[in-house]
């Protein structure tokens, strides 16, 4: 699924306008009988108060349209205004007619925080006062609205946007935004619904298909893309019944050291979870008889440091290399990590220590091979990228580096990104309880068990990325967020795959 900009998304708008001849206002007519049917859904008529603020834009119009609706349907509606100008869009100007035919009471003007209405924690709030077209922050006595409306415990649900919040451009977060408990996005999800410092304002979102003109849509270069379970299941690869061990790759993993030889069992056995053909781990001596009685699966070859890495000995021509988790970083460490991707031409998982590794490092970028999958966390990040001023600048910085060094950076976080050269592909599954020791040490085996399997780099990061999320939210079915374990999302990786391939629910038909 495509993310596009604000500018991107007024424009399929009209273009839709143009190609179907409608007009905007039959356009907004019909996105709010769109978001009628999605609430009243979960409704059913309930008589809870509903309270609308609208602004005077065209955002405002779909709120109207929305309370057109509402009303007519027979929900307690209440209607605000934000009379914050006397420039009002047609369309909202349309809208606030219309709606005089359904009801005597006339939406209520708000012209300072004297107007304000009394907000009670059983209402419904629906916030249409701004949408995608807000360039600046909002101030004066609207400022104070949103602060009034944030601090009502009542459940507050926005319309496109949460007021206040950009879809895709850097902004000041200390200014009024609204804060939503569920968002409704039109046609796609904005970008900055992702990104750490923002995607909290939209609470949940789901994204309601107002059937924007398919060619624009079709032709518009995203933003950055959704992985979407139907996009991952298109990714995956079935099995030939005549095939063999061979044949799903062999993957080598150079991690672990003193005090750190489960991050060495967590990616080992990520990659076999993945369905790697064989795994061999390159680990400190004293750590053999702990990988060999974890992992029986698995081949071990013993460095010559007792509890540390300290050489690299090994033919790894047509192996998938995997490097870092709990390695440490000295410089004997450091130079049997060298020793390695100097062998080594096809692509590698670094993750961890070897990243740290790397950052101290500059001159060992040239041993990288093409295309070879970084998957940083933010601290590792920073070391690699240095300090970033805002989310945006956070991409752009990993952009270039994936540019300037050809390889493929996983963003890891609530979001994982996946960045190859310019283009952005945002995972959209996982949930908190991923938060824990051995996750990423997770990550990095599945991803190399896929490219071992023949997967190309960037489609074993991206389905990578999407099985890891979702075999933590399966796990977290039986575990909740509490319980989950790194080894516990490891071994729902098979359930994921299997996930993929269920059918959808049946949806009951409304009356």
């Amino acid at each position: 699924m495509k993310i596009l900009s604000a500018q991107q998304l007024a424009e399929a708008d009209q273009s839709t306008i143009d190609k179907n001849q409608i007009s905007s206002n039959d356009l907004m007519g019909h996105i709010a009988k769109l978001i009628f049917d999605k609430i009243h859904q979960r409704l059913q008529g309930s008589p809870v108060p509903i309270k609308i603020f609208c602004g005077i834009g065209k955002n405002g119009g779909d709120g109207l349209a929305l309370a057109r609706q509402m009303i007519q349907h027979g929900y307690h509606v209440t209607t605000y205004v934000t009379n914050c100008s006397k420039k009002r869009a047609p369309e909202f100007l349309y809208h606030y007619d219309k709606i005089k035919e359904v009801t005597k009471d006339w939406p209520i003007l708000l012209s300072c925080k004297e107007d304000f209405p009394d907000l009670h924690p059983q209402d419904i709030i629906i916030d249409a006062i701004f949408g995608t077209g807000i360039n600046r922050p909002i101030d004066g006595w609207m400022a104070d609205l949103v602060h009034y409306l944030n601090k009502t415990p009542a459940f507050k649900l926005a319309i496109d946007m949460p007021s206040g919040l950009y879809a895709n451009t850097p902004q000041d977060i200390a200014t009024p935004i609204i804060q939503a408990q569920h968002t409704f996005s039109f046609e796609t999800p904005k970008l900055s619904f992702f990104l750490s410092q923002t995607g909290k304002f939209t609470g949940t979102f789901e994204v309601v298909q107002i059937g924007l003109d398919p060619e624009y849509m079709m032709k518009a270069a995203p933003l950055a893309q959704i992985i979407t379970p139907d996009a991952a299941k298109s990714m995956y690869k079935p099995r030939d019944k005549f095939s063999h061990k061979g044949d799903y790759g062999h993957v080598l993993t150079m991690a672990g050291s003193k005090g750190k030889v489960g991050a060495a069992v967590l990616s080992n056995s990520a990659a076999l979870n993945m369905g790697a053909g064989k795994v061999t781990a390159y680990i400190p001596a004293h750590a053999n008889v702990i990988l060999q009685s974890s992992l029986p699966e698995i081949m071990t070859i013993s460095s010559l440091g007792e509890n540390f890495i300290t050489d690299f000995e090994h033919d790894i021509k047509d192996i998938t290399l995997c490097v870092g988790p709990g390695l440490g970083t000295g410089d004997d460490v450091s130079s049997a990590f060298a020793k390695a991707l100097s062998q080594q031409s096809l692509p590698v998982v670094i993750d961890a220590d070897g990243l740290n590794i790397l950052s101290d490092n500059s001159d060992y970028w040239k041993l990288i091979p093409k295309n070879s999958i970084l998957t940083p966390h933010d601290g590792e990040l920073e070391k690699l990228i240095g300090q970033w001023k805002d989310d945006y600048d956070r991409l752009e910085k990993a952009k270039k580096l994936s540019i300037d060094k050809d390889v493929i950076l996983v963003l890891k976080g609530a979001h994982t990104i996946a960045v190859s050269g310019k283009n952005l592909y945002i995972n959209d599954t996982g949930n908190p309880g991923m938060a824990t020791a051995g996750s990423g040490d997770v990550l990095s085996g599945i991803i190399a068990g896929l490219l071992a399997q023949k997967y190309d780099a960037l489609t074993a990061a991206v389905f990578g990325v999407f099985l890891h999320g979702r075999a933590g939210d399966i796990a977290s079915q039986t575990y909740a967020h509490e319980g989950l374990k790194a080894s516990i999302i490891s071994n729902f990786v098979g359930a994921a795959i299997l996930d993929l391939f269920r059918p959808e629910p049946q949806q009951p038909q409304q009356q």
